[in-house]
């Protein structure tokens, strides 16, 4: 995994879309701005909710939005700089020479959206102030980093091997050493 100092990892939670390599980022000191979705959950567990930056819906609030219903519009009509965004995609701002070159995402976002990517929105962009403040503040964020790596023994891959060999395949690991290439052969 390459070097960040912060590993986004946005799934809408419940969706499981957040898989491991935010792990991996932990591993090599990078801090994660998510939801609390997929890993970022047993992250959360390991090293404090509070040492990584959390936003938005939890899996109850998708849960009842999902029964309420979800109205892109609602939030394109609500927070003006969503609007003007979405109003720049779909106007050609960004792609004078093709101004429809966005248009399947505007559609797919303001009325397909399973993901209801504008519910998040707002939490997401407090989100990224609290982790622009952090930053400027390398002492704390170093502290953040710490803790993060320092609590991530548990993501190793000799103990999730191990782990899946009991709980998924029913065996136990063995302890034989497996000889290299350039070791003789009896």
């Amino acid at each position: 995994i390459p070097a960040a100092d912060l590993s986004e990892q946005i799934s809408t939670a419940g969706t499981e879309a957040s898989g491991t390599g935010n792990m991996k980022f932990m591993l090599n000191g990078a801090l994660t701005i998510g939801t609390m979705d997929g890993a970022n959950v047993e992250m959360a567990e390991e090293a404090g909710e509070e040492n990584l930056f959390i936003f938005g819906m939890r899996v109850e609030d998708v849960e009842e939005m999902d029964k309420k219903g979800y109205c892109a519009k609602d939030y394109y009509d609500h927070i003006p700089e969503l609007k003007q965004a979405i109003d720049q995609l779909s106007n050609g701002f960004f792609s004078p020479k093709q101004p429809d070159l966005f248009k399947d995402i505007v559609n797919m976002l303001m009325y397909h959206d399973r993901f209801k990517v504008f519910a998040d929105y707002e939490a997401y962009i407090k989100c990224q102030e609290k982790v622009s403040a952090l930053y400027k503040n390398s002492k704390e964020w170093t502290k953040k980093v710490i803790r993060n790596i320092g609590t991530s023994g548990k993501f190793s891959s000799d103990r999730t091997i191990a782990q899946y060999a009991r709980e998924i395949w029913g065996v136990e690991p063995s302890r034989q050493k497996i000889p290299a290439p350039d070791d003789p052969r009896e």
